[in-house]
């Protein structure tokens, strides 16, 4: 598996998010294919590898699991449209949502990104006052 990893703009994901990842090729979840990541631009290198090691241990946690992207995507869709219906706030992170098919990938890959901010010396304050920048609050 190769995986390939791009900062691009915020709002240039396929959806409102700041990190996304798919498989591509035939074998999409069984054997590989490639790993497509999308981090949003923070302006900061270290927040945006932060962002990319959550995206990477999620899917890899995931497609251990066998819970494939579509499924991901869909659920992360539909908390988007939830949204802005006001059900969840914009603070609000569709992988804490206990519905989330990816809850405890999402809460395992933010404990690692985590431990690499604190090592990189970046309080999760200031890591979510430049992600909240990027949103708009």
């Amino acid at each position: 598996m190769n995986i390939n990893v791009k900062t691009i703009p915020h709002n240039d994901h396929r959806y409102p998010t700041l990190g996304d990842y798919w498989f591509t090729g035939d074998d999409k979840q069984k054997n590989g294919g490639d790993l497509e990541v999308r981090v949003s631009d923070t302006g900061d290198w270290r927040m945006d590898f932060l962002i990319a090691v959550h995206e990477m241990v999620e899917v890899v946690l995931l497609k251990n699991k066998g819970v494939a992207e579509p499924d991901i995507m869909a659920f992360d869709q539909m908390f988007e449209k939830e949204r802005e219906q006001g059900l969840h706030t914009q603070d609000d992170e569709p992988g804490d949502d206990p519905r989330a098919p990816y809850l405890s990938e999402h809460r395992f890959a933010e404990n690692i990104e985590r431990q690499i901010a604190l090592a990189l010396g970046i309080t999760w304050d200031q890591y979510a006052d430049a992600i909240a920048e990027l949103e708009g609050d």
